[in-house]
């Protein structure tokens, strides 16, 4: 004879398999969950290690400059720069023992400062001078860059010969004759200039193209020495 199951056993047994299925149906909710958590998108205020910090920007001072050039010379391996005009190109070799000078310019040469700036001053048989322009972005260029001057260095036995290429004085109240960084001058006189030795700092010469210097040299100017004609640096290349 069949054994009926009580109506007992029946609620018991039917309890036991509800009790068996509940944990696997929260498990799955709960991983479910975190899945959806997981793959939000951040919102602006998560932290995010992938985007770095935007970097300050270096800028030189009078503080500051002497130091940085001094450990920037120690890095350098070339001194020549060819600077590419709307006249044609030259080529200037700087002069390893006057290194402030000589990091200072391929420093602005490689930051491209000089590119779009004009041989601004001419003066017939005696200099050409460049590095400025009355364009607002030499002026921006400046202000990026920063302010300062560089100290002379009159006594490593360089003379303002032809070809020479030196550093004028700042215009600001400078009883030491400290340099004007931005700006340089290239010395025609045959043989030179030497009334300017002890007064401004020798760092350079002309060692190719001085035909283009001194073709500059003969441009018509106007009042202030400045050229009729604008003869624009195009380019500074470090070699």
């Amino acid at each position: 004879m069949l054994l009926r199951p009580s109506a007992f056993t029946t609620l018991l047994l039917i309890l036991c398999i509800s009790c068996g299925e509940s944990p696997k149906k929260n498990t799955d909710k709960v991983e479910e969950k975190i899945a959806k958590t997981d793959t939000l998108p951040k919102t602006e205020n998560d932290p995010s290690p992938e985007e770095p910090e935007e970097e300050q920007a270096f800028v030189l001072t009078e503080e500051n400059a002497i130091d940085f050039f001094f450990n920037y010379a120690k890095e350098l391996k070339k001194n020549k720069v060819k600077l590419t005009t709307n006249m044609g190109s030259f080529t200037l070799e700087l002069y390893d023992d006057v290194p402030y000078h000589k990091a200072n310019f391929i420093y602005l040469a490689r930051k491209n400062y000089f590119d779009s700036t004009q041989f601004h001053r001419v003066v017939k048989d005696f200099i050409i001078q460049g590095g400025n322009s009355d364009d607002r972005k030499t002026s921006k260029k400046r202000a990026d860059i920063g302010r300062y001057l560089l100290p002379p260095d009159t006594k490593k036995g360089h003379k303002h010969h032809r070809g020479t290429i030196s550093m004028p004085s700042s215009e600001r109240d400078n009883p030491h004759k400290l340099a004007s960084p931005y700006e340089f001058f290239i010395v025609v006189t045959d043989p030179g200039s030497y009334h300017l030795d002890g007064s401004y700092t020798p760092f350079g010469r002309v060692i190719e193209g001085m035909d283009v210097v001194d073709a500059i040299n003969k441009v018509p100017v106007g009042d202030g020495d400045w050229p009729w004609k604008s003869v624009y640096i195009l380019k500074a290349e470090v070699l």
